[in-house]
């Protein structure tokens, strides 16, 4: 299966965020953000994948079936295929499975049964993005965990980066995103790696010559044994891999991107102007990326009784789907 655009796709949900609020947990688990913040920090010090290990399974929960922590759910004798287990969740990072798991279990020593996994979700994912020198954006919390989770729901959903950019809008205006917020949310690529499997078409057998010349030979030095080792990576962002900069918009524009919709937003007359802007201004892209991730974390969220508060992140509380 073609790679996922991470950051390009979202259901046709409803915008749930009527009942959400930013003081949510200010009486019932007061350290809530606390909590968050310094497991964050911890993690992301010893971990530098954290960040867009995290933000790649928090796109990925909300595009599937809302902002409801669906993804965290394991395999058990009575749901089989959750939607971690689907082909293109099979490379999460494990990282960012475990800095949810960690902060949940503190939380439930002191606000037992009180914040939901999809709440510490939407939060760690912003103190990250904000950590690595992204932008900060409020986060409303209220959110419960989904009762359910298919790995059939991803795989009908997810668009990839084999598609044309009429495609790729396509899907992203019918549910209500811009093109401009489509090209601000891809710029989350400027953190993190892709397999070497997801962009090999463009360098073997033979080179993409829409790549840049250096570029491809470099990735054709380190993806040379992928095939037996399919853990291998690339930066999506050689220059600044780490940090949350426009660098992305900036590569693209020379050719440095690794996948085919990385080309494609940089030549289509639709996102060009739109990517040219965020590479000559990076707070412009700060700005609008901030408000595409606010209207991201609110979409298709459960509340109420349509989903519970999480004992434990990859389990159901009663073990069985609804």
């Amino acid at each position: 299966m073609a790679y996922p655009i991470l950051f390009l796709f979202f259901l046709s949900l409803p915008f749930s965020s009527a009942k959400l609020n930013l003081d949510y947990y200010k009486a019932t688990c007061p350290n809530f953000e606390n909590v968050v913040k310094e497991n964050v920090f911890i993690k992301q010090t010893a971990v530098s994948a954290t960040a867009p290990g995290l933000l790649r399974l928090f796109f990925n929960d909300c595009i599937t079936d809302g902002c409801d922590a669906s993804i965290l759910i394991a395999s058990s004798a009575y749901n089989r295929y959750p939607e971690r287990d689907a082909d293109p969740n099979l490379s999460l990072s494990g990282d960012a499975f475990d800095i949810i798991s960690k902060i949940k279990n503190e939380l439930e020593l002191v606000c037992p049964g009180v914040v939901s996994c999809s709440d510490i979700v939407a939060q760690a994912t912003r103190d990250l993005v904000k950590m690595v020198g992204g932008p900060y954006y409020k986060v409303r919390l209220g959110r419960k965990d989904s009762k359910v989770s298919d790995a059939k729901r991803v795989d009908v959903n997810l668009p990839t980066t084999k598609m044309t950019m009429d495609q790729i809008i396509e899907k992203f205006t019918t549910k209500n995103f811009t093109i401009k917020e489509m090209v601000a949310l891809n710029g989350a690529h400027t953190i993190g790696f892709t397999h070497c499997k997801e962009f090999s078409d463009r360098i073997y057998p033979q080179v993409d010559l829409t790549m840049h010349p250096k570029l491809a030979a470099g990735l054709r030095r380190v993806c040379q044994n992928y095939t037996v080792d399919t853990s291998m990576v690339a930066f999506n962002d050689m220059s600044s891999p780490n940090t949350f900069d426009n660098a992305y918009y900036k590569n693209i524009l020379k050719g440095l991107g690794l996948m085919t919709s990385d080309y494609l937003l940089s030549v289509d007359p639709r996102t060009r102007p739109i990517v040219e802007e965020y590479a000559k201004d990076q707070q412009a892209f700060f700005v609008d990326f901030a408000k595409a991730m606010e209207k991201v974390s609110v979409l298709g969220v459960k509340t109420g009784n349509k989903g519970e508060v999480r004992n434990r992140c990859d389990q159901f509380n009663n073990n069985i789907p609804e």
